[in-house]
């Protein structure tokens, strides 16, 4: 399970993620992401999993809806 990939709306709520990929299928949620700070290897502690997605990274709370968060695939630190 250490390196299994899933998506950060399936990953459980409370724990720490490290971010592997994103699914390329849609490039405007890809750039969407980029544009909030998302980035490949960044740490993400997912706080919530709700309508929307609640994490935190590099000190910021950051509300993601499902769609986006179905496009962040992560791995447990």
């Amino acid at each position: 399970m250490a390196n299994e990939l899933q998506t950060l709306t399936s990953a459980a709520p409370g724990n720490t993620w490290r971010i592997s990929a994103f699914d390329a299928a849609d490039l405007t949620g890809c750039k969407q992401l980029r544009e909030m700070g998302f980035c490949e290897k960044l740490k993400v502690t997912k706080l919530s999993n709700g309508r929307n997605i609640i994490c935190v990274t590099c000190g910021t709370k950051l509300v993601l809806n499902r769609k986006l968060a179905d496009q962040v695939m992560v791995c447990p630190v």
